[in-house]
């Protein structure tokens, strides 16, 4: 059996949408941090050009699957002559906003760099993770992290509090497309700056255009304040929420009386990717 690697699920502590590009595409300013939940993910040999994945998100065909577009693409800039089977256990939802697909992505980007020996720096998979998915270069970068641009421009924070989180996820698969091409999103915010974040500017201004499409979310919100979990906002696109609870016990608490057929964890806080030394070359 072979080695398994995380690709841990991410959370954006705020996010601002500041402007709308002529090409469509939206400016942000937004917090990343990891968090303890995540994939698993292993990788074994096969022959130049044979590319597969077992596991994995479901409904997903297996070339549409980040993962194996990320390997394809490595063998290509590489110039590897090898192929990969990925099977992948997946524990991130779907469309939940904590970027699972792009994190699996970015751990194959990593793992196989190494295992390949392609000798690519951290910039150069982030290049190619920026090509796959504007959250897959956060996941290479491995800080936490304050991110401008389409999230692209990105400057570490290393000293985020590693704090305790519920994480919600009430059970619907919000459409990040959907939620970016919404007629009633505002567009257009004053953008902040990081003593603002640090000072307790924490807003996500998806969040009222996505409770208003997503009820359930708005639902767990409101679930989650009635707990006492502090802080309480959207994370990415959603559907995932989540909140500051002051320790671990109480989020296991928390979490354990989430209604059916909702799902929450006990998370924390990680300022570091598990990977981020593997990417250092």
């Amino acid at each position: 059996m072979s080695e398994n690697y995380p690709a841990p699920a991410k959370l954006n502590l705020m996010l601002r949408v500041i402007d709308q590009r002529s090409d469509g595409y939206h400016e942000l300013q937004t917090v990343f941090q990891f968090i303890d939940l995540a994939d698993q993910l292993q990788f074994d040999s096969r022959p130049a050009g044979r590319f597969s994945r077992s596991g994995g998100p479901e409904g997903v065909p297996e070339a549409n699957d980040l993962s194996i577009r990320a390997a394809k693409c490595l063998a290509d800039v590489g110039g590897v002559h090898e192929g990969v089977h990925i099977h992948i256990d997946k524990f991130l939802p779907m469309g939940g906003g904590i970027g699972g697909g792009s994190s699996d992505a970015a751990t194959t980007l990593i793992v196989l760099n190494r295992l390949w020996r392609t000798g690519l720096r951290r910039e150069e998979l982030m290049e190619i993770g920026a090509s796959l998915g504007a959250d897959v270069p956060v996941f290479i970068f491995g800080r936490g992290a304050w991110a401008e641009g389409l999230g692209e421009r990105l400057q570490a924070l290393d000293a985020l509090p590693e704090s305790h989180y519920v994480l919600l996820h009430p059970q619907v698969s919000v459409s990040t497309r959907e939620i970016f091409t919404a007629p009633e999103l505002t567009r257009h915010h004053v953008p902040s700056t990081i003593g603002a974040f640090l000072g307790g500017a924490t807003e996500n201004t998806l969040e009222p255009t996505v409770c208003a499409r997503y009820p359930e979310v708005e639902h767990g919100t409101r679930w989650l304040k009635n707990q006492g979990v502090h802080d309480v906002r959207l994370t990415g696109s959603g559907a995932c929420v989540f909140g500051l609870v002051a320790d671990n016990i109480s989020a296991q608490q928390i979490a354990a009386r989430v209604p059916a057929p909702w799902r929450a964890w006990s998370v924390r806080g990680c300022n570091r990717h598990p990977l981020y030394d593997l990417a250092e070359q």
